[in-house]
């Protein structure tokens, strides 16, 4: 909707609220508008706002660095995630949640899991936490692919048990490369994992697949569990 011909470009409270929204996203705000509207003390107080101000293509580099770091949480990955927003300023949002992940409480992190920015996979991934990484593992965006990335030894157990429930359980690429990590891990000072943790992932294998993988496996006791010819023998 085009503003207001009385009030073109106008702020509130001149400008209805409603209007004012609707131009904070249009694309050709007249220079000056941006930072003026920031400035408002309803903004101000309104930091969930602001965003659409710090990540507008328009907006000054130095306005987008004063308010970048004033945003919350959410508003940060709601402009990372934004395809629309500067690219500076979805740089910016993500570097700022790496700052502050490690600040962030389970709930928090649980919540950011499946919408963080492609940077923050790595450290989302090595959070001990299943219920953040059960999370995670539903972000729309990851894949089996990018999961496969991520999966690389040591494997830890919050790692092991969240994977059990993943919506690629059973696939055979992430059912290798789970037992691999487990087998390279078994052995590392409190690694805390079981020969148990690959059991469901062996079970979901064909016995071809369990003969080619079981060649990948150097600890013996895992080796004879992956092999088939140890359920012919039984």
């Amino acid at each position: 909707m085009p503003p207001s011909p009385s009030a073109p470009w106008a702020l509130p409270p001149e400008l209805p609220w409603p209007q004012f929204l609707r131009l904070l996203r249009r694309p050709e705000p007249p220079p000056g508008w941006l930072a003026a509207a920031a400035d408002l003390p309803e903004l101000q107080k309104r930091p969930l706002l602001l965003r659409w101000i710090a990540q507008h293509p328009k907006a000054p580099a130095h306005l987008r660095a004063q308010l970048l770091p004033r945003l919350p949480w959410r508003s940060l990955a709601a402009v990372a995630a934004d395809a629309g927003a500067h690219p500076q300023a979805r740089q910016q949002a993500t570097e700022k949640l790496q700052h502050l992940w490690a600040g962030l409480t389970a709930g928090e992190r649980r919540s950011l899991a499946p919408q963080a920015p492609r940077p923050l996979w790595p450290l989302i991934w090595r959070t001990p936490s299943p219920a953040v990484l059960e999370a995670f593992l539903r972000h729309p965006r990851l894949g089996l692919e990018g999961l496969l990335a991520l999966l690389q030894p040591p494997l830890r157990p919050p790692q092991a048990e969240a994977l059990a429930g993943s919506p690629w359980f059973g696939a055979t690429p992430l059912a290798e490369q789970v037992l691999v990590a487990l087998d390279r891990s078994l052995d590392l000072p409190e690694s805390g994992l079981a020969l148990g943790h690959g059991a469901p992932w062996i079970k979901a294998l064909e016995p071809a697949e369990r003969i080619r993988i079981a060649s990948r496996i150097t600890t013996p006791a895992l080796r004879r569990m992956v092999h088939p010819r140890r359920l012919e023998a039984e």
